[in-house]
């Protein structure tokens, strides 16, 4: 396997998942060419070694392999990893640290500063009268509850009166995976719930409200449940299905 070049490697794996290469580009919205170009070993079409790095993690995420494994190899065979820096290039021992000189407290300022506030206080007391009572019956202490009349109903904020959605309009969602095979799952606002490779044997379930939009690569290579109920006639093998469902219809008495 480690014999193997990572284009050889990334349409084995593809071709392993019964996956085709618009499936794979559906996936990884990366064009169908740079895929095709990516599988010959040839990342000129990457737009240089950043992104190329970028579409290999992307790739082998869609079709089964291990993305930061297979970025490590792609290093090894182009180069691609940053090169470190070494200490002595960033720290030289010759350079002289200048710190600033330390200085004692400036009494001068500090004495100033002391006389003013003499002068403005004085200045107060004589505008304010002979007198040195302050008057203070006139002040009430503020009460930190705000005071409320005896048998006064207390009403709750509107925010906590929202009302989360009913039961009846959660949708459920589960799907098991019988191979590994890419699941995308949003709600009806266009949210993501899930988006990525489903191993094989792996079930997850999903809840949303209204509706929920389900993309799957490979139809044939899971089982899907909504609201408890089996979906049958999903599409076969390697088929690319989009649906969407809605909360269970209530049923009229």
């Amino acid at each position: 396997m480690q014999e193997q070049s990572i284009g050889a490697m990334l349409a084995a794996a593809r071709h392993s998942a019964g996956l085709t290469v618009a499936q794979v580009s559906a996936a990884t919205r990366i064009r169908e060419a740079i895929i095709l170009c990516m599988e010959q070993d040839d990342y000129g079409q990457c737009g240089g070694a950043f992104y190329a790095r970028g579409h290999v993690r992307a790739v082998a995420k869609a079709v089964g392999l291990d993305p930061d494994a297979t970025v490590h190899l792609y290093d090894q065979q182009y180069g691609g990893a940053p090169l470190p820096v070494r200490a002595s290039a960033v720290f030289q021992a010759d350079r002289k640290i200048h710190l600033p000189e330390r200085r004692g407290p400036n009494w001068t300022m500090a004495l100033g500063v002391a006389l003013a506030i003499v002068v403005v206080f004085g200045m107060m007391r004589v505008m304010g009268g002979a007198s040195d009572q302050v008057r203070t019956g006139d002040v009430r202490a503020a009460s930190a509850r705000p005071s409320v009349p005896p048998n006064t109903p207390i009403t709750e904020s509107p925010r906590a009166m929202a009302s989360k959605p009913a039961a009846k309009d959660m949708v459920t969602v589960r799907i098991k995976a019988k191979r590994s095979s890419y699941v995308n799952v949003h709600d009806a606002e266009g949210r993501k719930l899930f988006s990525g490779t489903l191993k094989a044997g792996k079930t997850s379930t999903w809840r949303a409200a209204e509706k929920v939009n389900v993309l799957l690569a490979d139809a044939g290579a899971v089982t899907l449940h909504v609201n408890g109920k089996k979906v049958k006639g999903l599409g076969g093998r390697g088929d690319m299905v989009r649906r969407s469902f809605g909360p269970p219809k209530t049923q009229s008495r």
